[in-house]
């Protein structure tokens, strides 16, 4: 089962993910951090060698027409980047000034041409490479929603100019990929970014309208499931929480972004919607990315401090230390979310899926989706899975795993 996709910013998760797909592929590395991938490969189809990189767009100029081989080498200079990146050059994208106050010389199709053309020019290169999944991982952007398909519609013939300012470019993007799925073929829209789409009605509808899915919002990679399970265990044992504060520290591009404080705030907002969702109760919070120190290149600083009421008023905390490298955690997971939207493609599926959402996202479409904690979101997703038949066996550290080991041991006993 062949999975052919396009990616959206070929900046460091991006690269990660060709890079590090292609040296799966090879055998030059074990597919850890992709959930499904070792020891053993547990989905049945696509293969984790099934997924191809066939396309991807970028506004850097520094990028642009290189080979994902030759972007390898940028962020990579010292490992042996597959040869087979060399197949794929990447194309200038959208820009609608969603690279303002970094340090990019950027340059997009919609400053040469109408944002209609540009938007037709990506449909037509999608077409020729007979795209299936679209990745979303350009620079952090703040939107609420489209809202309405028909004033989008309006903006893209208005060259960008929308009732909230400036369209985002990833609803242009978005825009897009549900003309390729009109006029092509059914697609999936994978945003990874904290702009809403899987959260917002009007996008899903239009999934749902052209047999097509958007799944999101805002890859949940580092700090964020963590704090989720912590967060899960605490209300399991019914454990009262009167304060959560989480923080990292970056020194990549994407942090560089988070100065910006619109930016910021969309990233702020889905990490806080674990809180309520998993508590039940508001408890007093800061989550949020707070800082950006270029040293620390792509292995980000994350802190966290929870405090607690147990039993007979005792009050605890947790205190966690951590330094993460940011984009190969969201790269490892893209993997999954790729093969899990092509799986959903294939069974008709249509709209968005909660059951990938939840265990792949930190704010998970649809509009009524609470965030849950990844352990129980895990095991949503392989009931899923079990569903449409698409496990070779249950995972070893799976629930349904425990379930057969107690009843084999039962009938020991």
């Amino acid at each position: 089962m062949e999975t052919r996709v396009a990616l959206l910013g070929q900046g460091y998760v991006a690269t990660t993910l060709a890079v590090g797909l292609e040296r799966i592929k090879a055998g030059a590395i074990k597919a850890y951090g992709v959930p499904f991938g070792f020891p053993e490969d547990f989905i049945r189809a696509p293969k984790i060698k099934d997924i191809r990189i066939v396309h991807s767009v970028d506004v850097d100029v520094s990028k642009i027409g290189k080979t994902l081989y030759e972007v390898g080498k940028m962020y990579f200079p010292d490992l042996e980047i597959p040869e087979t990146l060399k197949e794929v050059r990447v194309s200038k994208g959208i820009h609608l000034q969603s690279t303002r106050g970094l340090p990019i010389k950027a340059e997009g199709l919609d400053e040469e041409m109408s944002l209609r053309d540009a938007v037709e020019r990506l449909v037509s290169e999608w077409e020729k490479a007979k795209v299936d999944v679209i990745v979303n991982v350009i620079t952090t952007e703040k939107a609420p929603g489209i809202r309405s398909w028909e004033k989008l519609e309006e903006a893209i013939k208005r060259n960008g100019e929308w009732e909230d300012g400036r369209l985002p470019a990833s609803y242009a993007y978005y825009y897009a990929a549900m003309l390729y799925a009109e006029t092509v073929k059914p697609v999936a829209f994978v945003n990874a970014i904290p702009v809403t789409l899987a959260k917002d009605d009007a996008a899903v509808a239009a999934a749902a309208q052209r047999n097509s899915l958007v799944l999101g919002d805002d890859g949940a990679s580092g700090a964020t499931p963590l704090t989720s399970d912590l967060l899960e265990h605490l209300a399991e044992r019914n454990r009262y929480v009167r304060g959560v504060v989480q923080f990292n520290i970056g020194g990549n591009l994407d942090f560089l972004a988070l100065l910006d404080p619109e930016r910021n705030k969309a990233k702020e907002t889905t990490k806080s919607s674990i809180v309520k969702d998993i508590l039940g109760y508001d408890a007093p919070h800061f989550i949020k990315p707070t800082g950006y120190l270029e040293p620390l290149g792509d292995k980000k600083f994350v802190s966290m401090h929870i405090e607690y009421i147990s039993f007979n008023g005792a009050v605890d905390e947790l205190i966690v230390n951590a330094r993460i490298n940011d984009s190969p955690a969201l790269a490892g997971l893209l993997v999954d979310a790729i093969r899990t939207a092509k799986i959903a493609l294939e069974h008709g599926e249509k709209g968005t899926v909660y059951e990938i959402n939840a265990f792949f996202m930190k704010n998970p479409g649809p509009s009524t989706g609470k965030s849950i904690s990844r352990i129980v979101a895990y095991q949503l997703l392989i009931d899923w899975l079990l569903r449409h038949e698409a496990l070779e066996k249950i995972p070893r550290y799976s629930v349904h795993t425990f379930i057969e080991d107690l009843a084999r041991l039962r009938k020991v006993a």
